[in-house]
């Protein structure tokens, strides 16, 4: 458990390093000189603490893994009240749930450099919505710092650093899954300080950290002073850069899209044409450059991802100022999905009158291959504990003679129950959002109601649900899925592991001792003893329908991390096979565990399993009606630790 830095990170000054985009928003913050560091793991965004928690040690600074986004963000702002310079890492869904303490912070301001990091996902690839939280930065009246680029993340989180002190304010540093998630060479600039300041003074100021309202009235005052400062004095490099002044036609572009319109323009052969207007500072964006450049100008495009942020201020500044150029924006640029270079060629040759369906390189087509590649869609892992525990909550329903239940799903690796044969997922809204919906509609349905959470979004926002259940007589059945880890994004620890995030020993949570402390009778199972679990589920089953509160823990170790612990232990695992001679071909193991390490030959008479995938849990064996799989490969005798 303990990270071991990897020396690109630690490299210095004059050295040129290929860093992912959060690498380089963590090596930044470095150099910058954070002494304090938290997040909730949430993709596109983990990478920033995993690689500031590789360098903690050697460096000598603070991280942490915090419970949630909102726990996170107090914490590394309290850091910087103290005069620590901090940083706070998230989702953009995550700033949802710090949003309280983030419109506060805002008010009473900073006594050190604070960086809130959001990084977006236009496109959705791993999340429920794709929100622009730069709209977070007018709600709260903070800053929003957009790169186009790693390279230009790697500079713009430095001078953001800058602007907060300057400032003495919060800053939101937005990026995306394209800049999170992409590499580029970097040349470092400045070498990792020496002498990190990881303690502070902190100084009691009651009118200034005490938001009743008589002094959050005078603190609003202040901060519209500091928000009205920026729009009027910030609009400079790095922030406002000006690039072929002079022409009639003009192009803003903010983050990524600047990226895009560059080579775009050089496809079409017009960059002499146009002047460029690179913004990295969309909230709230300075007037004076917006008004020099624009007031000469025959017309105007504004590019930028997801919502018209950039384009409404655009347009305000120039009705304000009596310039009637004409502003585009999302008449040519698309209001969802990221952006590439075909969306932004094809906006600009629109913007030009010109045929947008006419590009330089041909549509993209489907690949084809001869046989076609099936479809792949996301599937529970070989071994995963989740597919074990969905098998033995519904067969136990059916013994217990729990009819119809409604399945209340969360964010995890779990939420693939939706899919067949499992379907005990029928709803996903948000982290923890499993058990306060099922609260819900167990005040409002007659069927019964199993809320499934996985353990680290039960630590993140599950435990507050769990006591409104309790407290207002709800009738749902709380199920925890314990794998140890927070498995989605990368195995990083929470308080259920027992590790910190820099891989110190610390102790562990036990999710049921929570759920026991608050009224529920807790039956804690280990799915991969199928039969004694289902038996004790019944059990608890039983005691729902007598009235009882009831909560289940399923813990079992995540089958990616199983594998890795005993690979590193050499420990051999067993391998499963299914007898030809035994099998009747029913495909109980097929329909009813869909296991990617469980195949159906070309005949479709008799599945098999690949034995390079089985990963041993013996769910399969355990369910088939015919005793027709067997080990065929035994593990080693302590083989069950590597699962423990």
């Amino acid at each position: 458990m303990v990270a071991i830095p990897a020396k690109y990170l630690l490299a210095p000054a004059g050295s040129k390093v290929l860093l992912l985009g959060n690498e380089a928003i963590a090596r930044a913050a470095i150099e910058s000189g954070i002494g304090f560091a938290s997040a909730y793991p949430g993709t596109p965004s983990t990478e920033i603490i995993e690689a500031l928690a590789e360098m903690a040690k050697d460096v000598g600074f603070y991280v942490e893994w915090s419970t949630n986004e909102k726990v996170a963000f107090e914490a590394a702002y309290a850091a910087s009240l103290a005069g620590v310079k901090a940083l706070v890492a998230m989702k953009h869904v995550g700033v949802n749930v710090a949003a309280d303490i983030l419109m506060s912070s805002a008010y009473a301001g900073t006594n050190a450099g604070f960086l809130v990091v959001s990084a977006d996902d236009p496109g959705q690839h791993s999340s429920q919505n794709e929100q622009d939280n730069r709209w977070y930065g007018f709600l709260a009246h903070i800053p929003v710092i957009e790169p186009w680029s790693p390279s230009s993340a790697y500079r713009l989180v430095k001078a953001a650093y800058e602007l907060s002190e300057r400032y003495r304010h919060p800053v939101i540093f937005r990026s995306t899954t394209r800049i999170s998630h992409t590499r580029e060479s970097i040349l470092l600039e400045h070498d990792i300080p020496k002498n990190i300041k990881t303690k502070g003074v902190f100084d009691r100021d009651i009118k200034r950290y005490v938001l009743i309202p008589a002094h959050g009235r005078l603190l609003k005052k202040k901060m519209m002073e500091k928000w009205n400062r920026i729009i009027e004095t910030e609009g400079r490099e790095p922030f406002i850069k000006i690039i072929n002044p002079g022409n009639r036609k003009v192009i803003i572009a903010s983050g990524i899209a600047y990226a895009h319109t560059i080579e775009a323009l050089e496809h079409l052969g017009r960059g002499n044409e146009y002047t460029i207007v690179r913004v990295s500072l969309p909230v709230p964006l300075p007037r004076k450059p917006i008004i020099e450049i624009c007031r000469e100008a025959s017309k105007v495009l504004v590019l930028e991802e997801l919502d018209p942020i950039v384009e409404q201020q655009v347009k305000k500044i120039l009705f304000d100022e009596g310039i009637e150029t004409k502003v585009y924006g999302k008449e040519y640029v698309p209001l969802n999905q990221d952006l590439d270079l075909d969306k932004v060629y094809r906006a600009i040759k629109a913007f030009e009158g010109l045929d947008p369906s006419e590009t330089p390189w041909r549509p993209r087509e489907p690949i084809k291959t001869e046989p076609p590649i099936p479809p792949r869609p996301p599937v529970m892992c070989p071994g995963c504990p989740h597919r074990n525990t969905f098998y033995i909550i519904k067969v136990a329903a059916n013994k217990a003679g729990l009819r119809n239940p409604v399945f209340t799903g969360d964010i995890g690796c779990y939420t693939l129950g939706f899919q067949k044969p499992f379907k005990t997922q029928e709803t996903s809204f948000e982290m923890g959002g499993s058990i306060g919906v099922a609260h819900g509609l167990s005040k409002t349905i007659e069927e019964p109601v199993i809320a499934v959470i996985g353990d680290s979004t039960f630590y993140h926002a599950g435990i507050p649900p769990s006591i409104n259940i309790v407290y207002n007589k709800g009738r749902a059945i709380v199920l925890v899925l314990d794998n140890y880890y927070t498995a989605m994004t990368g195995h990083q620890p929470h308080p259920g592991t027992g590790y910190t995030a820099i891989g110190e020993k610390t102790y562990r949570v036990p999710a049921e001792k929570i759920l026991e402390s608050i009224g529920f009778k807790t039956y804690v199972i280990n799915p991969m003893n199928v039969r004694e679990s289902i038996e004790k589920v019944v059990e608890a089953y039983k005691a729902y329908r007598e009235g009882g509160q009831v909560a289940i823990v399923s813990r079992m170790k995540c089958a990616l991390q199983a594998l890795r612990d005993a690979r590193r232990a050499g420990i051999k695992l067993p391998v499963y096979g299914i007898i030809e001679d035994k099998c009747t071909g029913c495909m109980v193991c097929v329909n009813l565990l869909a296991c990617p390490a469980i195949i159906v030959p070309e005949d479709g008479k008799k599945p098999r399993i690949l034995p390079e995938l089985c990963a041993g849990c013996g769910l399969c064996a355990q369910v088939c009606p015919f005793n027709a799989i067997e080990v065929i490969r035994p593990g080693d005798p302590d083989w069950i630790k590597a699962w423990m």
